[in-house]
C-alpha cells in the first residue's frame, strides 16, 4: 500500500513538471520563431539548419533519456 502510495505521489510529480516544462519549451520555441521577421533580421538558411540541428538534437537525447538511464549533457550552441 506504501509503495502504491509512493508510485501515485512520483506520477503526480512527474505529470506536474512535465506539463509545465513542456509548455515552457514549446514558448521558448515560439519566440525563437519570431527570428524569422526577414524585415527584422538577417540570416541564412545555414543558419536555420544550424538551429534546427541543434534543436534536432536534443530532441534525440530527450528521447534517449526518457528510454533509459541517460546522463546529463551540457548545452553549447553558437552559429559562427
Amino acid at each position: 500500500m506504501l509503495e502504491q502510495k509512493r508510485a501515485t505521489e512520483k506520477r503526480k510529480k512527474f505529470v506536474q513538471l512535465a506539463e509545465r516544462r513542456t509548455i515552457n519549451a514549446i514558448r521558448s520555441i515560439r519566440v525563437l520563431s519570431k527570428l524569422g521577421n526577414r524585415s527584422a533580421y538577417e540570416y541564412d538558411e545555414a543558419d536555420v539548419r544550424r538551429i534546427v540541428h541543434a534543436l534536432t538534437k536534443e530532441i534525440d537525447a530527450l528521447k534517449a533519456r526518457m528510454s533509459s538511464t541517460g546522463g546529463k549533457e551540457a548545452i553549447e550552441f553558437k552559429l559562427s
